[in-house]
């Protein structure tokens, strides 16, 4: 029987792959110790997820092991090494904030967890895919020095702009504000290609843009759109933080995004980067997601625009996904925007 390793397993991504490659008829290993509710407090908390994922999922095991704890993975990969077809790595400290305020607890997670887990491919399953859930933010605040024009409820680039479609993929990553986030997860994704290139293994890093979906334990630091809904459900105000809250983000649904790990399980290369999102196809400001879910609900959203922006946020950040698309053209993206926030909503009620 083949096996996936999901580190992360009970957040957005790890819990929406453990569900993917159970039905494909994988065994599951979960790593994860729901280090969100230490970040984020009871609302970023995991363990409803957990609990979905253990009753759905007969073959489906999870260990309560922080990905920092070189001797505990070596013991589960040493374990299941025969077994292994497939390690997902979406384990991570999410925040910009946090990772200020904690930068080593931050880099030992994002980077030195990542590092953890690759030696431990190396060494027990060295022929398994290795998928690595990178970041938009390893471009730090350089798409903040595009040409970008206000509009009413969104900043946006001229059509004839070489950036129009998006990002690609060898936009600069130096000289630039990054966060402590954005390094750490930066070292994570070049060492993963490191790993590819120099080593051997089979690599990827897709660096998302903001992944989302009903699994998502959204909290005011991170998840922006689940957050958003549930708190215009709960009649809460909103904050709108920096750039008048017009800074746009693309938005790729969890099921989506798992669906090009298969693709990359099924075909795989060396070392290999994709920037991912719901580019041209699924985007939107801030103001434009709070106005939709407005018109969708019927609830009036209180709201409180904050001059100063988030260090290393975005003003504007679309994935170009052609590479992706080019390398394997069976994925087709199902959900845009509108049918993620609808979907948001009926989940949350």
């Amino acid at each position: 029987m083949s096996l996936a390793i999901i580190t992360g397993s009970t957040g957005l991504v790890g819990s929406e792959s453990v569900n993917f490659f159970h039905d494909k008829g994988f065994d599951v290993i979960g790593i994860d110790n729901n280090l969100r509710k230490f970040f984020f407090g009871d609302s970023g908390s995991t363990n409803w997820i957990k609990s979905k994922l253990l009753k759905r999922n007969k073959r489906f095991k999870n260990y309560s092991i922080d990905i920092r704890n070189h001797n505990a993975l070596d013991k589960i990969f040493k374990k299941y090494s025969k077994s292994i077809s497939i390690i997902i790595h979406c384990a991570a400290q999410p925040s910009h904030d946090y990772g200020k305020n904690f930068p080593f607890l931050d880099f030992n997670i994002n980077a030195t967890g990542t590092l953890n887990l690759l030696e431990l491919t190396k060494k027990y399953c060295s022929n398994s895919p290795f998928i690595f859930m990178s970041t938009n933010k390893v471009y730090g605040d350089n798409p903040n020095k595009l040409k970008l024009f206000e509009k009413k409820t969104r900043w946006e680039l001229k059509k004839n702009d070489k950036n129009f479609r998006g990002i690609k993929e060898n936009f600069p990553i130096d000289n630039a504000i990054h966060s402590f986030f954005g390094v750490s997860k930066t070292y994570a994704d070049l060492i993963v290609q490191e790993y590819g290139k120099n080593v051997g293994l089979k690599t990827v890093c897709f660096r998302g843009g903001c992944i989302t979906g009903p699994n998502h334990s959204g909290a005011s630091l991170h998840g922006f759109l689940s957050f958003l809904v549930r708190s215009s459900l709960e009649k809460k105000q909103y904050n709108l933080i920096g750039y008048k809250g017009k800074q746009v983000r693309d938005n790729l649904h969890s099921n989506d995004l798992v669906n090009c790990f298969w693709q990359f399980y099924k075909k795989p290369t060396y070392g290999e980067i994709y920037n991912i999102g719901g580019g041209r196809f699924s985007n939107c400001s801030i103001i434009e997601a709070l106005n939709y879910v407005e018109d969708f609900t019927k609830i009036k959203i209180k709201r409180k625009i904050f001059k100063n922006s988030r260090v290393g946020d975005h003003i504007w950040y679309i994935s170009d996904i052609s590479k992706f698309k080019k390398h394997y053209p069976k994925w087709k993206q199902k959900y845009n925007t509108k049918k993620i926030i609808e979907e948001l909503i009926e989940y949350q009620k």
